[in-house]
């Protein structure tokens, strides 16, 4: 439990002083709505550091008496993944259960897929967990676009009156780390600081977040309140790393390329991340072998030589891939004694671990600070200008067209997948900057009910980054370098990145809307691209163990690995190709034998059973080594 704080009288203007404990969230609840009256504008931040205790006491008050206004302002909440299916439940239930029990679910997010939240509760998000919302009209109607760097001023305007956040406190409990969610937070409590604006700041305690020091901790004077008590805290939301595909690792591969040593870089979440960052210690640690396998896939950049200088991180997400490269030696270029500045992180249980459990002088190297220093430039320009020399920018998107526009975030019918967040503020800071460029990392092609889709379009009816702002965009099947081109330029660089089996009908769209000439004919050497291609580029080294699933280690069993590709093959199956897997089924030996146990299928005792079991091992056999 944490003593009461002493007071502080370093800050100026607000004076500070000890915070008012508590030990339920529902007495704390109350005591909120008791200062602030039955009008609450709640701001959470986005992801890991929400108060889940605390916001579902307060949505419960709200939920039980209508004559209160509870509006929540956040981003990116957290929720269990749910399987779809009988072959998805059968895998993901254990998994489930061993890597979220006793997260505890945000009530608002349970009430709202239920369609039970009262209308005296309002959720505005301004990131949404990917695909999670858009079969929901009213959270559709309730988001809020926005750059992350403009979110601080949309909250001010809000008049929030309280803002409550997941914290940990030193040994002493006199001073507190806000962790994985600097954010915005350091911002807005500055802004009450100075007297532009008032609100609660509450904290709730968890153990499990690793100390953060530097702009991430402050004095515990700075909360009005403070939820603690051992017995609520729970483990802190890991999702596991995501399997890298062969077509992750060509993307990865070639991004690595264009990264210049001495340089900085941003990268995001997932399984792209992962594999630009195995690509990057490939080139740093075994040279040969990268650029044996650049020269496989026939198209990359410039960079190809080992890190003398290193890197240096400015990524609005610690992603956990930072800390893989700091081990390998990539990233040690330090700016203001830091290798890495970061806005907020989110990542495995492994991730949480190792930044618990490193040395005071290591973790320092790592700078949670807010969103503000990371995501723009301004303030401390001169400084951060020095600091971020030859940066790379690297994020993903969804589609991109023919002439450089590029989704990220929602569909051409209005509806959000996701959000802007910071990717904006990046490619802007790529422009900004003299010897900066942002790199889009992009899948060629996606899966959807059974067929293959091309995400290099045409034209889209929506827009993240416009095409005015095109500069880099990397596919598995190359480099595309958009900047200063003309829009034939452009258009012809990106049919060659696009899958094969859809450049011709890219081709007659670009034509026939005038943007490339009658007579243009896309070059051979990149009239090949093809899944076929990239095996016979990379199969060897993906069987050699240079370009694993999981690069750098995973939550998932070694039996539950070797189902993924199988279950990646089912998923994206259509209604044909399910029926040649059925009839043809496989084999069942000593290596299928422990998949099927762990499926629940060595013993099938239904019709259905039998039919999942003789699919299984097809898939099996069709995508075995």
């Amino acid at each position: 439990m944490i003593a009461a704080a002493a007071r502080s009288t370093k800050d100026t203007g607000r004076l500070l002083s000890s915070p008012q404990l508590f030990d339920d969230p529902g007495r704390l609840a109350d005591a909120i709505i008791a200062r602030t009256g039955k009008r609450i504008v709640l701001a959470l931040p986005l992801g890991l550091g929400k108060p889940n205790r605390l916001a579902n006491a307060l949505v419960e008050r709200a939920m039980a008496d209508s004559s209160i206004s509870l509006r929540i302002f956040t981003a990116l909440t957290l929720e269990v993944p749910r399987a779809s299916g009988d072959l998805e439940r059968r895998f993901m239930g254990p998994v489930i259960e061993r890597l979220f029990d006793g997260y505890p679910e945000m009530i608002y997010a349970r009430e709202l897929h239920a369609g039970r939240l009262p209308h005296n509760i309002e959720v505005n998000e301004f990131f949404m967990q990917a695909g999670k919302w858009l079969g929901s009209p009213r959270q559709q109607q309730s988001y809020i676009c926005a750059n992350y760097t403009h979110v601080l001023r949309y909250i001010l305007q809000a008049d929030v009156n309280v803002v409550a956040q997941l914290v940990v406190p030193d040994e002493a409990g006199t001073r507190f780390s806000l962790s994985c969610n600097p954010d915005i937070t350091p911002d807005l409590l500055k802004a009450r600081r100075e007297g532009t604006a008032d609100f609660i700041y509450a904290g709730e305690t968890n153990a499990a977040l690793p100390y953060m020091g530097g702009e991430a901790e402050m004095a515990a004077g700075e909360f009005d309140f403070l939820l603690d008590n051992p017995a609520l805290q729970f483990p802190l939301f890991a999702p596991p790393r995501e399997p890298v595909t062969l077509a992750d690792h060509a993307i990865g591969l070639r991004a690595a390329s264009l990264i210049p040593d001495g340089g900085t870089l941003q990268i995001g979440i997932g399984s792209i991340g992962d594999a630009i960052g195995q690509a990057l210690v490939l080139r740093h640690r075994n040279n040969e072998a990268y650029r044996a396998l650049a020269e496989a896939l026939n198209e990359a950049g410039q960079e190809l030589a080992p890190f003398e200088d290193g890197l240096y991180g400015a990524s609005e997400m610690l992603v956990e891939c930072f800390l893989d490269l700091i081990e390998a030696g990539v990233v040690k270029r330090e700016a203001e004694g830091r290798l890495v500045h970061g806005g907020f992180f989110l990542g495995s249980r492994d991730f949480y671990r190792k930044l618990r459990e490193m040395s005071d002088e290591a973790r320092a190297k790592i700078a949670m600070v807010p969103v503000s220093y990371v995501n723009d430039l301004s303030g401390d320009e001169m400084r951060k200008r020095a600091a971020r020399r030859k940066a790379r920018f690297i994020n993903t998107a969804m589609m991109a067209t023919l002439t450089g526009a590029v989704i990220s975030d929602g569909l051409d019918d209005g509806r959000v997948v996701s959000g802007v967040g910071g990717q904006y503020n990046f490619v802007a800071q790529a422009f900004a900057l003299d010897d900066a460029r942002s790199v889009i990392a992009l899948r060629a092609t996606r899966n959807k009910d059974g067929r293959t889709m091309s995400n290099v379009v045409g034209s889209y009816g929506h827009t993240t980054i416009p095409r005015h702002l095109r500069d880099i965009v990397v596919t598995e099947y190359g480099i595309a370098d958009l900047r200063g081109r003309t829009d034939a330029e452009v258009v012809a660089a990106m049919l060659n990145v696009a899958d094969s089996r859809f450049q011709d009908a890219l081709l007659d769209e670009a034509m026939r809307a005038g943007k490339i000439s009658k007579d243009y004919r896309i070059p051979e050497a990149h009239r090949d691209n093809t899944p076929a291609r990239l095996e016979a580029a990379l199969g060897a080294a993906r069987k050699q163990g240079l370009l694993p699933l999981f690069p750098f280690g995973s939550d998932f069993t070694a039996e539950e690995q070797s189902l993924m590709p199988a279950l990646g093959l089912l998923r994206n199956a259509g209604r044909r190709d399910l029926i040649k897997l059925a009839l043809r089924g496989g084999p069942e030996n000593a290596a299928t034998r422990p998949l099927l146990e762990r499926m629940g299928l060595s013993r099938p005792q239904s019709l259905k059973d039998r039919l999942y079991r003789r699919l299984l091992l097809g898939a099996l056999a069709g995508t075995a080594d």
